[in-house]
């Protein structure tokens, strides 16, 4: 009984989808004819069949609800366990298929989604929670925590392009800790905040260098270090990326320069202390 009553189900939303084809196709008439009598006659049919699929789609959602309470009358009645295995088509014809509660999923499912994406998990209250795998028309793969239909909890995003993400998420983006993989081999390991680099972190760029410091909207701003391949580095003020404000350049051979900076470059009066010990005034 249970499954017939699911059939019945799918069977009302395949009804609905072929009352959409049938107006697809009259339209396509409609373009192709030169006689405005039979245009004039296939625009009438066109919209008094909207006006009944809009009417009927209003009703979809009351007949769903109609079905799910004889799922819970037989529950009861047969004193099993309510939880099936079945199929499942929304209006917007995305399919699922897997174990369903009161007529959603819940449990484990898979869902096929019209703009071709796919969902592989964990389902509770008919969204995606606990454990599962989402995998994205353009090649993107989400691995693990949902919590009400986001990705929430620990995960691993594996992007099309070769980059990953491995660390916390929260309301379907990244927040909290976590590390990000390059293509090209650099990677950051810090804080997040609505998807972006934010707050403490450390970016090891494949050519050697590395800044560690704070970050805002994905670049470095506040306070930071960037260490540079022939030993040198600068400790100071960044914005936007770039060193910005007070800093001190130590370079490599042993010298300090000391001063303001713009755009990554030194600008006015600075202090230099050489690795002898003597004190120098150079203006840039």
């Amino acid at each position: 009984m249970q499954q017939d009553i699911s059939n019945l189900n799918n069977k009302i939303y395949s009804n609905h989808n072929i009352l959409l084809k049938i107006v697809n196709d009259l339209q396509k008439l409609m373009n192709y004819s030169k006689d405005n009598i039979i245009i004039t006659n296939l625009g009438n049919i066109i919209k008094n069949m909207n006006n009944i699929i809009n009417e009927n789609k209003k009703n979809l959602e009351l007949i769903r609800n109609e079905i799910n309470k004889i799922y819970q009358k037989f529950d009861k009645l047969k004193g099993n366990n309510p939880i099936i295995n079945s199929e499942l088509i929304s209006t917007d014809g995305d399919k699922y298929k897997g174990q369903v509660l009161n007529g959603v999923p819940e449990g484990k499912g898979i869902c096929y989604y019209n703009n071709g994406d796919r969902y592989e998990g964990d389902w509770r209250n008919g969204k995606q929670e606990g454990k599962g795998i989402m995998y994205r028309n353009n090649g993107d793969r989400y691995e693990g925590d949902w919590r009400k239909g986001l990705a929430e909890g620990k995960g691993i995003m594996y992007y099309y392009a070769g980059e990953r993400y491995e660390g916390d998420w929260k309301n379907g983006q990244q927040e909290g800790k976590g590390v990000f993989y390059y293509k090209e081999g650099s990677r950051y390991e810090g804080d997040w905040r609505n998807g972006q680099q934010e707050g403490k972190g450390i970016m090891y760029r494949n050519n050697g260098l590395r800044y560690d410091g704070q970050f805002v909207n994905g670049f470095p701003e506040g306070k930071g270090i960037c260490y540079y391949p022939d030993g040198s580095r600068y400790e100071g003020d960044w914005k936007n990326g770039q060193q910005e404000g007070k800093g001190v350049y130590y370079h490599h051979n042993g010298d300090r320069i000391m001063g303001n900076y713009s755009n990554n470059k030194r600008i006015g009066k600075h202090a230099v202390l050489t690795r002898d010990g003597k004190v120098q005034e150079t203006i840039y």
